[in-house]
């Protein structure tokens, strides 16, 4: 199994509603034909270098993903007649890779940043707690 990375630009006129169907249908895409999801970066909206169908801005979505050349074809084809969809590239990362060894890294960053968010959480309502304390005094 290969490790690939897809970058898709898409139209910027899309409200969040319209662009998560199409964003949906990848990671289904992914999934369906036995490819493993690692990572969806939304990286928002950018200024292009040129304009494309007219338009100066896109939305930036990268999918990295593990997967094999069919799983890539039917990305790439399902971008090609998306018309919401402005540009795509993939690009192979890596040759051959571990997929267990992977999933368990994914796993533990999934594990450390619940915990980070359980902290900050923690540490805003002791403040929170500490504030009211002082306010009262």
């Amino acid at each position: 199994m290969r490790r690939y990375e897809t970058f898709v630009i898409i139209d910027p006129d899309l409200s969040q509603d319209q662009r998560k169907p199409l964003i949906n249908r990848v990671e289904e895409l992914i999934t369906q034909m036995d490819g493993f999801l690692v990572l969806t970066d939304d990286w928002g909206e950018r200024k292009l270098a040129y304009t494309i169908k007219k338009k100066g801005r896109g939305y930036y979505v990268r999918f990295d993903y593990c997967g094999l050349a069919p799983l890539v074809n039917e990305i790439e084809r399902f971008f090609r007649i998306e018309d919401r969809a402005l540009k795509y590239m993939t690009v192979l990362l890596s040759e051959d890779i571990d997929l267990e060894k992977l999933k368990e890294e994914k796993a533990a960053a999934e594990t450390a940043a619940a915990e980070t968010a359980a902290a900050k959480t923690a540490a805003t309502e002791t403040a929170a707690t500490e504030t009211a304390a002082t306010e009262t005094a």
